[in-house]
């Protein structure tokens, strides 16, 4: 950051002083909660999170230091406001992978096209259309267990469970299925990301993977890949 644009030592310390009165009243909100899920404690957690990230950044533009704080994301799900014996449920994924060894993507959506008649002929000629057959042949939950297999990298993921009053109706949200998530009606939600890694997870992690590649730590070839279960649906 140029010398134009840092905060000045002011700032930082206008920002710190912010701090300590949102302390000072997440505490207060704490002390006289009417319940678990006091909207009160919620709106002052907020706050004091908001104020904690703009003197991190701050003291960190002008200092070069940082703070301890951090504020896991999972915790800023509001309060859960919705019925306590839900009739009905959503449950939303989102997987994020990278394409990261796209010849062996479009090897297996081919092995795909070989073994199954149905599957639109030269489909797999290009990513996205490799990505069409493998995702139309097998389920979600498939590939992400065997995305390496496809030639992706596991990115972030998240899951939510959230309630409803009733069933929607067929073909009721099929336009537009992540548009009206209502966060207050979230029962649990599973996040994974890299960032809440490690480095002895890290070490783990690429353990595993050596020994998956194969003994001696080389990635495997084309030509060593298993043959894929493929269901013809």
């Amino acid at each position: 950051m140029s010398d134009a644009v840092q905060p000045t030592a002011a700032e930082v310390r206008a920002a710190a002083e912010a701090v300590k009165t949102a302390l000072d009243r997440h505490l207060a909100a704490v002390e006289r909660r009417s319940g678990e899920d006091d909207p009160g404690v919620y709106e002052a957690f907020n706050e004091l999170a908001a104020a904690a990230e703009v003197y991190d950044e701050l003291l960190y533009d002008h200092y070069d230091e940082v703070t301890p704080f951090e504020i896991p994301g999972a915790d800023d799900t509001p309060p859960y406001t919705g019925p306590e014996e839900p009739n009905a449920l959503s449950v939303l994924i989102r997987r994020d992978y990278a394409v990261a060894e796209p010849q062996r993507l479009l090897a297996q959506a081919q092995r795909v096209e070989a073994a199954d008649d149905a599957v639109a002929t030269e489909a797999s000629g290009t990513v996205h259309g490799a990505l069409g057959v493998l995702f139309g042949e097998f389920e979600p939950d498939e590939i992400a267990s065997r995305h390496k297999e496809f030639g992706l990298e596991e990115g972030d993921s998240t899951l939510w469970v959230t309630a409803a009053d009733e069933p929607a109706e067929p073909g009721e949200w099929l336009e537009a299925p992540f548009e009206q998530v209502d966060v207050e009606r979230v029962v649990c939600r599973f996040d994974v990301s890299a960032v809440f890694d490690d480095d002895l997870d890290d070490d783990l992690e690429d353990d595993v993977d050596d020994e998956a590649d194969g003994a001696d730590g080389a990635d495997l070839e084309d030509e060593d890949l298993e043959p894929l279960d493929v269901d013809r649906r």
